[in-house]
């Protein structure tokens, strides 16, 4: 076995055991074990992670564990550009383009509503979530751990927030989405872009109400549904103009 001391720092300790949250632990690893593997041998899933630093270096994912070493884990770093440490992956997990697992159709639509493209299946299993994010590269969304630890997996972000509003200011706020938003630009169904349609276009499918005051409308090119400002539009617009008003610009 080797032996080395390990530290996590901020919301990676939210996956560990109490007893080794905020500090530094001893961990036992097998012999030649992987950085990787160490770091989820604890429970904390290596998409979490964008920097590791061992005895003051910044290395990869693939480094070998060696007796008496010091590793220190960090995540995303919401306020400094780290880019020329960076090891662990190519790119940063700061794509805005996403897929998320069954357990986040309601985060998937308000992820929609501020125009960032996610793909939503209800019935796809883990395996075509690892590989349409692969092949698009999407970044995963999830609340399942072990989805994230898949070996195939490099971009993901494990959401701690149970309640889907709370899910988005969660997920704007780590991943820094505020300044790139553009709300009410996409299909809140289908994920498919919106285009302006004239009302006389949609005017057999609108409520007599609506088709009396208002006079702007776009329509999703794939499903057909047909968007107005309203009433639900209005409220849709004060919830994010308050989310994005505390968002990194």
């Amino acid at each position: 076995m080797t032996v080395a001391h390990f530290r996590f720092y901020e919301e990676l300790n939210d996956f560990l055991a109490p007893q080794r949250r905020k500090l530094e632990f001893e961990l036992r690893c097998a012999e030649a074990a992987t950085v990787k593997n160490a770091i989820e041998s604890v429970g904390v899933p290596h998409t979490e992670v964008e920097l590791i630093v061992a005895n003051g270096e910044s290395v990869d994912f693939s480094y070998r564990v060696r007796e008496g070493d010091r590793v220190s884990v960090y995540p995303m770093f919401e306020a400094f550009d780290i880019t020329p440490l960076l090891r662990v992956r190519p790119a940063a997990l700061r794509d805005p383009r996403f897929i998320a697992d069954a357990q986040l159709g309601a985060l998937a639509r308000r992820l929609r509503m501020l125009g960032y493209d996610t793909l939503f299946d209800n019935h796809a299993a883990d395996e075509a979530i690892r590989r349409r994010a692969i092949e698009e590269s999407r970044t995963i969304l999830t609340r399942d751990r072990q989805l994230l630890i898949c070996r195939d997996v490099t971009h993901g972000c494990y959401v701690h927030a149970l309640q889907p509003a709370a899910q988005l200011r969660e997920v704007v706020e780590r991943l820094q989405l505020g300044a790139r938003s553009r709300p009410f630009t996409l299909c809140l169904c289908c994920n498919a872009g919106l285009e302006s349609v004239a009302k006389e276009a949609v005017l057999d499918s609108l409520p007599p109400s609506v088709a009396q005051h208002r006079h702007e409308f776009k329509r999703c090119p794939m499903c057909e549904r047909v968007y107005w400002q309203g009433d639900h539009y209005q409220r849709m617009n004060e919830m994010l103009r308050g989310l994005l008003s505390g968002s990194p610009q």
